[in-house]
């Protein structure tokens, strides 16, 4: 269910429906998503995972390691003005949603803080280093997509998130690890690779049953469907609200690949798009480089720096 696509060639509508290009998705028989329930790139349910965490109390090596970047290190809301001024310039986009809660305005403005979360985490993990500290953006609950991407042209390197609302700490720290190292379409991410990567953070909402297959807007809805394949199996796909968009596509199209990524794999019809049950959901988006992460986190080590000698 990914903010797929991104990166990726777009895909042919030809009745060919390779998996290579990131949008890639299993059935599932169970119609809805599970507590923690696993969705992949292309969207559909998978096994359901434990939240991972970082390891810590590793060597000597590891805790000089673990201390040098702990000097550079503060958690990324501690900044006075880590979500006003500090993230300006970083893209958070939103799709659809326009009036707002409190609780909603208050998660978006938060949300280069999750992104510099989740790079926290990945790096920790990667090198072996303690979990971050509790982050101090809210901890609502949100269904979330967490995906990460590499290089210049942003190819997909992992994408997984869930429908069921999930504390964002929580969420997001199982997320960043379970999309860059457990994504079975792609090889686990490695050191050597984080210093290209970009971060995007999807926090769902607005989850609506639509009349019918076509009662959603392109570029502001994401929308899961479940049918029945030619075998009589109940399944599931998505699609994030920007990959139509990205892809180039209109409605129908839309909706028959998420068909074929779902695994139906009969002639689709009329009739089949018709018995279609589709959900449209809106979500909010936000992007971090591996750079912008790096020159925040060297922001924030000077600015402590500058308060330790006032506080001495």
């Amino acid at each position: 269910m990914s903010s797929s696509c991104c990166g990726t060639k777009k895909q042919k509508l030809n009745g060919n429906y390779s998996s290579a290009n990131g949008y890639s998705t299993t059935g599932t028989n169970n119609a809805g998503p599970q507590r923690n329930g696993i969705a992949d790139a292309g969207g559909a349910t998978q096994n359901n995972h434990n939240s991972y965490h970082g390891r810590g109390g590793g060597p000597a090596g590891q805790q000089a390691q673990q201390q040098q970047h702990q000097q550079q290190l503060s958690s990324s809301s501690s900044s006075s003005s880590s979500s006003s001024s500090g993230y300006n310039g970083y893209m958070v986009n939103g799709h659809g949603n326009h009036h707002l809660s409190q609780q909603q305005s208050s998660m978006i403005g938060s949300m280069p803080d999750m992104c510099f979360y989740c790079f926290e985490v990945l790096y920790r993990e990667l090198h072996n280093l303690e979990e971050p500290r509790t982050p101090c953006f809210t901890n609502d609950p949100f269904p979330l997509f967490v995906t990460w991407k590499i290089g210049k042209d942003k190819r997909l390197r992992g994408c997984i998130g869930t429908f069921s609302a999930m504390r964002l700490h929580s969420g997001l720290r199982e997320y960043a690890i379970t999309s860059a190292l457990r994504d079975s379409r792609f090889s686990p991410i490695t050191r050597d690779e984080i210093q290209r990567l970009t971060v995007s953070v999807s926090i769902l909402q607005g989850f609506e049953e639509a009349r019918g297959y076509l009662d959603w807007t392109l570029g502001i809805h994401g929308i899961r469907i479940e049918f029945y394949n030619e075998r009589g199996s109940k399944r599931t796909a998505t699609y994030l609200p920007q990959v139509a968009t990205e892809q180039g596509w209109d409605q129908t199209q839309t909706i028959d690949s998420l068909l074929r990524k779902g695994g139906y794999r009969a002639q689709i019809t009329p009739e089949t798009r018709r018995s279609i049950k589709l959900t449209r959901y809106t979500s909010q988006e936000c992007q971090m480089s591996y750079s912008e992460y790096r020159e925040l986190l060297e922001k924030q080590s000077h600015y402590h720096g500058q308060l330790c000698k006032m506080q001495c």
